[in-house]
């Protein structure tokens, strides 16, 4: 299933033209999982490094490619105002199954500096909420993320 995600991912058109749109797809994905980075107010260099892995990972670029749309899910995200410019075009792009593989990539991020903080939570929460991703899908997103992570600590208000 996360290949078939991947894949459908990767396949996501490219905003037009040299300016990123907050209707890509690829920066709005950027920009919700660069969020949930920063929900805490500290962004560590393991998870500034886990965000690039994803995106790498996801859209199958590096290099220059790869800091274009991290610094457009930056300025995306600095500028927005709220979520839902960024949940309604996943909502329009995604399936339900990669929906709630989105979910899970926020959960790794949110998991790459081992903690689960409060505000963290609440950002994966209202994303999920946002783009249809049930609780119970959540839950278990977060549960196999925290699994996967060193060390993790912290509490999940769904708990």
């Amino acid at each position: 299933m996360f290949e078939r995600v991947l894949s459908f991912l990767r396949d996501l058109p490219a905003g037009a033209g040299t300016h990123a749109s907050t209707d890509d797809p690829r920066v709005a994905a950027s920009a919700l999982l660069y969020h949930v980075m920063n929900a805490d107010g500290v962004r560590q260099d393991v998870e500034w490094e886990r965000f690039k892995a994803v995106l790498a990972q996801s859209y199958s670029i590096s290099g220059a490619e790869l800091e274009a749309l991290a610094a457009a899910g930056e300025q995306a995200d600095n500028e927005a105002i709220d979520l839902y410019a960024f949940t309604s075009v996943l909502k329009r792009h995604l399936d339900a199954e990669a929906r709630k593989a989105f979910i899970g990539l926020m959960w790794e991020i949110v998991y790459a500096d081992g903690e689960l903080h409060e505000l963290e939570d609440n950002t994966v929460w209202r994303v999920a909420e946002l783009i249809g991703v049930e609780r119970r899908d959540r839950i278990e997103a977060r549960r196999k993320a925290a699994e996967q992570a060193p060390d993790a600590t912290g509490t999940s208000s769904d708990e």
